[in-house]
């Protein structure tokens, strides 16, 4: 089984607004970070831009308002070995910086910020919409889940491992 993840976050500001350039300055090198980092095993790219395959047409959910209307709502989604895996690149290096510029950038919803999911196979963006929109209707379960609630892939609870966290992130930001 593989951990999959899907974020999604709406800017306060057009995309080409002053205050979002922030986080476009650090855009190529997050992908690029991510891209390196010990257990992810793939990631979706985007419809029309160079890089990695899209998985699928890429949808948003209902909370995406295009009250900017420039059509813009950064998302990712993803494919990672473990929790710590994405743990350790959340919350260290790059992306971490990016993490704590966050609300700089984008708007404070009663959206969750991200939903994970167990899966053996390689999702979609339709099924990682249904799935965030099913934590955000229903909450933490093992069919979709965030970090303060997470589960196994067997449905019980699962404790991070922050000794596997610390030594991930030591090895990513050595490369």
């Amino acid at each position: 089984m593989k951990l999959a993840l899907y974020t999604f976050g709406q800017f306060n500001q057009p995309s080409d607004h002053p205050d979002t350039q922030g986080f476009h300055d650090r855009n190529d090198a997050n992908l690029a970070a991510v891209d390196l980092a010990f257990g992810l095993i793939g990631r979706s790219g985007y419809d029309g831009d160079p890089g990695p395959e899209c998985w699928g047409v890429q949808v948003y959910p209902r909370f995406w308002t295009d009250t900017q209307g420039d059509g813009w709502a950064p998302s990712t989604l993803s494919l990672w070995q473990d929790m710590e895996s994405i743990w350790a690149f959340t919350y260290s290096g790059i992306h971490a910086e990016a993490v704590a510029k966050g609300r700089n950038w984008f708007r404070k919803g009663d959206w969750p910020p991200l939903a994970m999911w167990w899966t053996a196979d390689r999702p979609d963006w339709t099924e990682a919409v249904a799935r965030y929109e099913y934590l955000h209707d229903h909450g933490s379960s093992a069919f979709a889940f965030g970090f303060r609630q997470a589960y196994t892939a067997q449905g019980a609870p699962l404790a991070v491992n922050r000794v596997r966290v610390r030594e991930i992130s030591a090895r990513n930001a050595a490369q």
